[in-house]
């Protein structure tokens, strides 16, 4: 309980000055001169402990400081204020219950011991009818607080643990998460791809090809390709688009007005999506042509629009299976692992655009 040690020393000094305040208004006139000595010395004591309440050093300074006008006080109350008087056993209480919240019992029940013992050698009353007994149960119930207050300190701080711990396991696991989604979706832009192509054209296509594709789509997964490991710096979108839309059996239109250099991994995303929409004119439109447009429109961060349209049968998006992972996963989910969105607009027999969007810089 860094927080109550470091307390204690500050509230010891302040209530030790309000204490000898009210002591030197009740004390004899000609004990003034020793009431004003005595408070100068409080002064300097409550300067110690709030200097070591902010800086967490000196405690055993602040004991000491502590320990001496106790003694002052308790050994001079026969001429301010008579034996037993309020100052002197309000001082001696005070410090003996901070003493509680700032020292193991080792040192704290010592130095209340020896200051009691000066407080009612001073006076010379019975230590059973004296301040003991209001001293014991003071004590007690000081060192009681404190077991409780740190017990409660404990538990909460494992609260905190136990909750920063599940913070961390749910940034882990959406971590990993994100990455399954995205290698699946880098699987069904390679591999799934290769298949249903395979499927569709296995007689055209023929092995040197297939094993080319296999190649392409091996490099692509276990990261050895050169796309993969390109840095993020500027590169020119018109051109990537147009030499990943050189393969295969749709002929597309290339269209670009106003486009500028973008991030490399923001390229890749429009390339891999547009790749996944031509597949899927290429297996399901019964066109084989498209168009493909590329515009950087003005406003707030310039934002890059592409649009790849067919005039085939269309279909109707709400109806897409949700397992199935071309739309959502490959084009979606990756213009938006981008900050990006993509948009898919058609309806039977009207064809098909996919929109997709970066908002830019």
């Amino acid at each position: 309980m860094t927080s109550a040690r470091r307390l204690a020393p500050p509230v010891r000094g302040i209530a030790s000055v309000v204490i000898s305040a009210f002591g030197l208004l009740a004390a004899p006139e000609a004990a003034l001169p020793l009431g004003y000595a005595l408070c100068g010395a409080v002064l300097v004591g409550a300067a110690v402990d709030c200097w070591v309440g902010l800086t967490g050093r000196g405690a055993a300074l602040s004991l000491v400081f502590a320990v001496l006008r106790v003694a002052a006080v308790c050994a001079t109350q026969e001429w301010t204020g008579g034996p037993q008087n309020p100052w002197a056993l309000n001082m001696l209480t005070t410090t003996a219950i901070t003493l509680q919240w700032e020292w193991r019992p080792a040192v704290a029940l010592p130095v209340t011991a020896g200051l009691f013992v000066v407080d009612t050698t001073a006076t010379g009353s019975d230590a059973l009818g004296g301040p003991l007994p209001r001293l014991v149960v003071e004590c007690l119930l000081a060192r009681l607080g404190f077991v409780l207050l740190r017990r409660s300190g404990r538990r909460v701080d494992e609260a905190r643990e136990h909750r920063s711990a599940l913070v961390r396991a749910e940034a882990l696991a959406a971590a990993r998460h994100r990455q399954e989604r995205e290698y699946l979706a880098l699987l069904h832009d390679t591999a799934a791809s290769t298949f249903l192509l395979v499927a569709a054209q296995a007689e055209e296509m023929g092995p040197e090809r297939i094993a080319e594709y296999a190649r392409h789509d091996l490099a692509v997964l276990t990261g050895t390709a050169t796309g993969t490991a390109v840095k993020d710096n500027g590169v020119d979108l018109a051109a990537s688009l147009r030499a990943g839309v050189g393969h295969g059996r749709v002929s597309v239109e290339v269209r670009s007005t106003g486009a500028a250099p973008v991030p490399a991994s923001v390229a890749l995303a429009f390339v891999r999506a547009v790749r996944e929409a031509l597949v899927n004119v290429e297996l399901y439109a019964g066109v084989d042509t498209a168009e493909l447009s590329l515009r950087r429109e003005q406003g707030p961060g310039d934002r890059v629009v592409v649009e790849v349209t067919d005039h085939g049968v269309g279909f109707t998006p709400e109806e897409v299976a949700s397992s199935r992972r071309g739309i959502r996963g490959s084009v979606v989910e990756r213009l938006a692992g981008v900050g990006g969105s993509a948009t898919v607009i058609s309806r039977p027999g009207a064809g098909t655009t996919v929109r997709l969007v970066w908002p830019g810089a």
